[in-house]
């Protein structure tokens, strides 16, 4: 029999969470997916970009041994073993999670599944009818009009992962996160980089002092960028691609990385014959993920929320919790914690600046500077902790750049999501010496008290 509680096409962050959670609530479940299960978190994005990201960081700690005391000297970069640790850690994490969706009597499913109905799918041939249909068909890496990507010379995030080779220059195209990761891994292993940004900032949905914090730590680095200027076209030659910008400059380099963001793939897949909203693509879903046809839901990059796997992870639990009468919270996206993993890491949760006071609140602001953090002495790091915050009420946004900030989040979106104030977080003791010092002292400053702060 092919007929199930919930049928979920897409074995991504948000298509397996919702098979586990649904699996968990008593649903027979049937999980579909073309590739590999884990999707493009997993083997082409959150995972093994960090795991790059890591190998930049031992690179650069060894180039920077002699000023902890450590003798050590900076060779090169081995692609073939970097990339060995990388798939190890994504084969590793791919065979947990495999047995762990069989371990819970789900059908896993391999093969192209099609909507063919408003309750069936179709996949190599055979029909599976469910009684609520989950779509979580993910998203691909886009690519600007006349550009088009060669897989060498012109690549993307995915082409780019499985370099067996450290270019000498690469130009990134695009200043968002995906952008800044790859900039900060190519300058780590010995590139020279140079990011293209239209917009008039990088990572440009962050607060404004937290790219300016980068853009300081990347020129410190010595990777270039050109900012509020648009890309015009780009031409492959023997000597690399040169990429000419709409003022006229134009730049070369050996490699060109178009990381322009993510398009959800929702075309040919029979959404469209069964009457589903969309909008650019994208199925338009209400807060509890619903799409317009009742029965039918979509969770992660295929709807227009945050593009990021933790967010299809908790759309997808939501689903599975909503079909089994839970009644669960609709998520706050303003609470989801954002990070861009490059050296420097940005790290925020909730409203910058610039959006609270567009909402009308009344807004007070507070920079702890690491400067004066013990452990981000010890780590070398600079950055600072920046508390956005309504005039005698709850916090409303932090703001992070530094070393590790990224870890500080758990305690972060905390803050927000609890509506605390200063005088709330203030008294709570921090471990010495930490980084998540800097976030007590952020609050100590915020509610009238500062200590290790000047001014």
């Amino acid at each position: 029999m092919n007929d199930f509680d919930l049928v979920i096409l897409g074995g991504g962050s948000g298509g397996y969470a919702c098979a586990l959670r649904g699996a968990q609530l008593g649903m027979s479940v049937a999980l579909i997916e073309q590739d590999k299960l884990g999707g493009t978190c997993l083997h082409r994005g959150c995972i093994p970009t960090k795991a790059l990201l890591h190998a930049g960081e031992i690179a650069d700690s060894t180039r920077h041994a002699s000023e902890f005391g450590v003798k050590a000297e900076f060779h090169s970069m081995d692609m073939l073993a970097v990339n060995a640790y990388k798939d190890g850690v994504v084969s590793k994490l791919h065979k947990g999670l495999q047995g762990l969706v069989k371990s819970r009597n789900i059908n896993y499913i391999e093969g192209h599944g099609r909507l063919v109905s408003k309750n069936q799918v179709e996949v190599n041939g055979s029909i599976y009818t469910g009684k609520n249909v989950v779509l979580a068909t993910g998203s691909y890496p886009k690519t600007l009009p006349g550009l088009e990507i060669d897989g060498k010379q012109i690549v993307t995030s995915e082409e780019a992962m499985a370099f067996d080779y450290v270019p000498k220059s690469v130009i990134v195209l695009g200043g968002g996160v995906i952008g800044c990761e790859f900039a900060s891994v190519w300058n780590s292993f010995g590139a020279d980089v140079t990011i293209i940004e239209g917009l008039p900032r990088l990572v440009a949905l962050e607060d404004e002092s937290s790219s300016k914090q980068l853009e300081r730590a990347f020129r410190k680095r010595g990777i270039k960028f050109e900012v509020g200027i648009k890309f015009a076209s780009a031409i492959k030659g023997s000597d690399g691609v040169t990429v000419t910008l709409e003022n006229g400059a134009t730049h070369t380099a050996d490699v060109l990385l178009v990381a322009v963001g993510r398009g959800p793939v929702s075309s040919n897949i029979g959404y469209e014959e069964q009457g589903l909203t969309m909008d650019r693509g994208y199925l338009i879903v209400d807060n509890k993920c619903r799409t317009n046809i009742p029965g039918i839901w979509a969770v992660g990059d295929l709807i227009p929320t945050l593009q990021l796997a933790h967010v299809g992870f908790a759309e997808g639990i939501l689903v599975a919790e909503e079909i089994a009468g839970l009644n669960p919270r609709p998520i706050n996206y303003d609470g989801v914690p954002r990070v861009t993993y490059s050296e420097p890491e940005v790290a925020s949760v909730g409203l910058t600046t610039a959006l609270a006071k567009e909402r009308g609140y009344d807004v007070v602001e507070v920079s702890y500077d690491l400067a004066g953090n013990g452990k981000a002495n010890i780590l070398k790091t600079a950055g600072s902790v920046k508390l956005v915050a309504q005039k005698n009420g709850p916090v409303l946004g932090i703001h992070m750049v530094g070393s590790r900030v990224g870890e500080l989040l758990a305690e972060a979106q905390l803050i927000y999501n609890w509506e605390a104030t200063a005088d709330d977080v203030a008294p709570l003791i921090h471990a010495h010496p930490t980084l998540s010092e800097a976030m007590g002292e952020a609050h100590l400053a915020l509610a009238g008290k500062p200590l290790h702060a000047h001014g």
